[in-house]
This record gives C-alpha cells, sequence and structure tokens, in this order.
C-alpha cells in the first residue's frame, strides 16, 4: 500500500505539470464536445485528433486521448437529456427517462445529476485501477510468447462474442485487420511483403490514417447533412440542483452502476455501451415502482449514466496492465503509445512508471475537470448544437487530411485514409463493424511476433499452446465462448425453421 501512494504521489507530480494539465482539460473539452455532437462518437474523435500527438509526448498524448474518451461519456448525456438524440452511443439509455425529466421541467436537475454519478463512477473506477492495475501487470510478467498469442485470440473471439453484429462478420473483419497488418517489411526475415513497390509502406500501412478514415470521414459519409430543426433548450445555472427527494433517488443507482460498470469495463467489448444497457435493465429490476421508468424515473438516468463512465475507465485495466485492447478505442490509444515507443502492458507500470502513474493521476484530475465544465457550461455547450452539419462536417473533413498529412508528410497517407472512408461507409451500409478491422490491425504486429517465437521455441510444435498451462487455459475459454455462439446460432437457425414450418401450415 506504501508503495502504491508513493507511486500516486510521483503520478500527481506529473499530472500537475502545467503541460500536461493544459492537455488534460483540452482532451476533456474536446471530448464533452464530441459526445454531445451526434454522429461523431469519441472513437472518431479520438482518431481525428491522433495526428496531433505526434509532436508530444507520450504522457500529454495519452493524457489529452484518453481525457476525450471519458469526457464523452460525460458530454453525451447532454443532447440525450435536452433533445432526447443521444450524441454518443452508451447514451441511448439515457434519452428514455433523460428526457422525459426534461418535458417535465427537470432538464437541470437531469444534468446534474448525470454530470454528478459519472464523477463519482469516473472517480470510483480510477481507484479500482489504481489498485488493480499494478498486480495485474505483475502476473502478466510471467507471461511468454505462448501466452500473449493466446491473450489475443481470447481478446479477439470475445470481443466478437459480445458484439452486436454477428460472430462470423466480427472475426472476417478482425482477419482482414491481420492481413493488413502483415504489409511491410517481415520484421523477422527483413522481406518485403504485399506493398506493391509502393516504398512508403515499408514500414506498414499506418494506424492513423487508417482510423481517421473508418471513423472519422466514414462516421461522416454515413451521417447525412441536415439542418437541426429541434429547439435545444439552455438550462440556467440555479435550475441545476436536484431536489432533496431526487438525490435520495439517485444515491443507491450511482452505487450500482459505478461497480457494475467498472466489472463490465475489463471484459472485452464495447462495454461503456453494454454496461449503460445493463444497468437500466437492473435498477428497473429492483425498482420499487418500475412502472415509472420511461416516464421520468431518475434511476434511470443516475444508473446508465454512471454505468458507462465507470466502464470507460475500468477498460483501461487490461490495456496498460496486459497491452490488451478491449476494444477500438483503447486499440487506438495503444497505437498512440506505440507511436511514441512506448509499449503498453506490464513493461509500462515497470519500465515507465512515470507515464503509467502520471496517467492514472490525470484521471483522477480530469474527472474534477469535467464535474467543472459539464455543470456551470452546459448553456454555452448547448450552443454548439445549433452549428448545422452543412457547416461543421467539410471543417472536419479538411482537418482529417491535414492532420494525416502532417503526420509522415506522405500523400501515400491521404489516400489509405480516404480509400478507408469509403471502405468504412460501405462497411455501415451492410452492417459491418469496421471496429474489430481496426483491432486487428493494431494487434497484427505483436501477435505475429509472439505466434512466430512460440513456434520457433518450439521447433514448429503447435502443441506448446496447450502444454503450457496458462496458455492452454486461455484458448479453452476460447473453445467454450465459440461453443456457446455456435449453440446459440444452432438454436435460433431452428426456431426460424419452425417458424416458417408453422406460416407454411396456416396457408
Amino acid at each position: 500500500m506504501d508503495g502504491t501512494i508513493d507511486n500516486l504521489i510521483l503520478g500527481f507530480s506529473v499530472a500537475f505539470r502545467p503541460d500536461v494539465l493544459v492537455y488534460g482539460f483540452l482532451g476533456c473539452l474536446v471530448g464533452t464536445l464530441v459526445g454531445m455532437l451526434p454522429g461523431i462518437g469519441p472513437l472518431a474523435g479520438i482518431s481525428i485528433l491522433l495526428p496531433v500527438t505526434y509532436g508530444l509526448d507520450a504522457t500529454k498524448a495519452i493524457v489529452m486521448l484518453a481525457g476525450i474518451y471519458y469526457g464523452s461519456q460525460y458530454g453525451g448525456s447532454t443532447t440525450s437529456i435536452l433533445m432526447r438524440i443521444p450524441g454518443e452511443a452508451a447514451s441511448v439509455m439515457t434519452c428514455i427517462d433523460g428526457y422525459a425529466m426534461a418535458r417535465r421541467g427537470r432538464a437541470g436537475a437531469a444534468l446534474a445529476i448525470a454530470a454528478i454519478g459519472s464523477f463519482v463512477a469516473g472517480t470510483f473506477g480510477v481507484i479500482m485501477l489504481t489498485l488493480v492495475a499494478p498486480p495485474l501487470a505483475n502476473f502478466a510478467l510471467r507471461f511468454g510468447p505462448p501466452e500473449y498469442t493466446a491473450l489475443l485470440i481470447l481478446g479477439l473471439v470475445f470481443l466478437a462474442y459480445m458484439s452486436t453484429t454477428s460472430l462470423i462478420r466480427t472475426l472476417l473483419m478482425a482477419c482482414v485487420g491481420l492481413l493488413l497488418g502483415c504489409i511491410g517489411i517481415d520484421v523477422m526475415t527483413g522481406h518485403f511483403r504485399y506493398a506493391f513497390n509502393i516504398k512508403e509502406l515499408g514500414d506498414g500501412i499506418g494506424i492513423v490514417p487508417v482510423a481517421v478514415g473508418l471513423f472519422g470521414l466514414g462516421e461522416i459519409l454515413s451521417t447525412t447533412s441536415k439542418a437541426r430543426g429541434e429547439a435545444v433548450a439552455s438550462p440556467r445555472l440555479r435550475e441545476l440542483m436536484p431536489s432533496r427527494e431526487e438525490w435520495r433517488q439517485s444515491a443507491a443507482p450511482v452505487a450500482r452502476g459505478s461497480i457494475l460498470g467498472f466489472l463490465v469495463g475489463i471484459v472485452p467489448g464495447s462495454a461503456h455501451i453494454i454496461a449503460s444497457f445493463l444497468s437500466y435493465a437492473v435498477e428497473k429490476r429492483v425498482a420499487k415502482h418500475p412502472e415509472e421508468f420511461g416516464k421520468g424515473a431518475v434511476a434511470g438516468v443516475a444508473g446508465p449514466e454512471s454505468a458507462n463512465n465507470a466502464a470507460s475507465t475500468g477498460a483501461f485495466v487490461p490495456m496498460l496492465a496486459l497491452g490488451l485492447p478491449t476494444g477500438p478505442v483503447t486499440a487506438v490509444l495503444i497505437a498512440a503509445l506505440l507511436i511514441h515507443g512506448v509499449p503498453a502492458g506490464p513493461q509500462l507500470v515497470t519500465e515507465h512508471p512515470q507515464i503509467f502513474w502520471g496517467f492514472v493521476a490525470s484521471m483522477y484530475v480530469g474527472n474534477l475537470m469535467l464535474l467543472a465544465l459539464n455543470l456551470p457550461l452546459v448553456g454555452l455547450f448547448v450552443n454548439v448544437l445549433r452549428i448545422r452539419y452543412a457547416y461543421l462536417y467539410p471543417l472536419i473533413i479538411m482537418f482529417c487530411i491535414v492532420g494525416v498529412y502532417e503526420v509522415n508528410h506522405s500523400i501515400i497517407d491521404v489516400w489509405i485514409m480516404l480509400i478507408m472512408g469509403v471502405v468504412g461507409y460501405l462497411l455501415r451500409k451492410f452492417d459491418f463493424d469496421p471496429a474489430p478491422l481496426v483491432l486487428g490491425l493494431v494487434i497484427a504486429p505483436t501477435f505475429e511476433l509472439s505466434l512466430r517465437q512460440s513456434l520457433v521455441m518450439s521447433n514448429g510444435n503447435w502443441t506448446i499452446f496447450v502444454t503450457r498451462p496458462i496458455a492452454g487455459v486461455l484458448l479453452a475459454i476460447c473453445g467454450v465462448l465459440l461453443a456457446l455462439a455456435a449453440m446459440s446460432w444452432l438454436k435460433q437457425r431452428d426456431w426460424r425453421e419452425k417458424l416458417a414450418a408453422a406460416e407454411g401450415g396456416e396457408t
């Protein structure tokens, strides 16, 4: 415990540096705005701003990008409550009761409960991150190449299992990402692979143009330009105080949402989205008056908003301690660290303690910044919602092109971004999730290296992955998940056949 306190003191000495505070505040501010603007979301926001971090050191870069991530969880509640438009996917559940509270004249109270619940849950998540990540990283130091290979396979399978799209489609997208990650110079042999004699591809396809194209440009192309005709309320500061009864009704949902969200956040997948849906279901189940849900129940705002913020913090545990991206956002954050020559995983804690503990400490400070931003300045932020898409999106596209070009001053990167923007648009049209593609691209170098090192260790004997206990257990879990997915698919097929037979008999 004394070691943890000493490390936190080191972290706060980094987090309170004026330059780190400035970038942390910038991340929180941008995250709040990104969360509020429908159709952008944290992933697009982080991807678009990733090129900006090239001129920064690793600490400032990760602090700013993480601020965008958890800041967007705060901002998404604003449009959900005031306009019934979820600015971010995790805020879908907040629309139901948050907007109903606003219709009853309690918009200010709903915004305050969402902000304070988010602050409590975010702080709880950071405390748990402080306690859980270091021992988990120490355990991960026992991992060799076979264990890392099995761990990365488990991450991909778990992500596919938890995905809202089909397992096969998700795994297909991940495999495409892994194949794209093979482009460039082979690290072990020095051969030039799949680059079509384009020398700029010697280092492989960059994460930045792919992420910006798929999630920045692709998101914009798939969102129809339109003017906002909705009236946007602007609550005054004095209207933000909930009543004593509303405080009492929100206390238990905030506590439950914080615990549930953190636990869900550790699991690979769209944790913050899943956590908000689960929290809403739990609150409705335990409520004394479940009929109030959908009509302005305080618990319907407090629970989901707390859960999605705790989940976004929980997702950093496997990312920082194991180097395992639990979703596309953490995959891009790992890429940001790798760009600066800092590996995510157990080495981050042991070899770069100032970055790890500075990042953790900055999240304590960031939650306070977000509370200060989201309560007094809500009236100012809602004015952003009045900007027409027709003016906003061309500026974002221009920023994408300039930002990607400035990374390597390569026109090839711009073309990759434009191609990936069209690919992202088409994937959305055909109901494919582009997120696993980026996940596969990010983990491809580590996965390939650990796989080939494992086979070198065993002289080409594939049984090394099942004879080593940790790797064997991880692969067994993969098998169980695939079996469960197959059983679910067979049940659905039988149900469809019975339904078709019943309809045929009636006719």
